[in-house]
């Protein structure tokens, strides 16, 4: 299954329920959304079934920006602590700076 994107608002905070497999090339398109719903946000991960390395460092930078993380899989929330302790940084400016100009 790949990524599926849900979204809900009750009036006070946008939630975003990722569903599937999330992976890298998916960041794009989840940025947009936290553009659109900012400043109150949450992403509902009850039913993420696999993530990549980049995931996990850009759902660890939007939760240290305030985005509330819930129903978090246990293996994602560990993940997310262990790369905290080695200073895991998701920073999309540098990503787009980073790409291939002839793409």
């Amino acid at each position: 299954m790949t990524l599926k994107i849900e979204s809900a608002f009750d009036g006070k905070a946008a939630t975003l329920r990722l569903s599937g497999r999330i992976e890298e090339d998916h960041l794009d398109a989840i940025q947009e959304e936290v553009k659109r719903y900012r400043p109150h946000l949450v992403f509902n991960l009850g039913e993420a079934t696999l993530v990549d390395r980049e995931v996990v460092c850009f759902l660890a930078a939007q939760e240290m920006d305030g985005v509330e993380l819930v129903e978090c899989p246990r293996y994602i929330r560990e993940w997310i602590a262990r790369e905290r302790s080695h200073e895991c940084s998701f920073n999309p400016v540098k990503k787009e700076n980073d790409r291939d100009p002839d793409q």
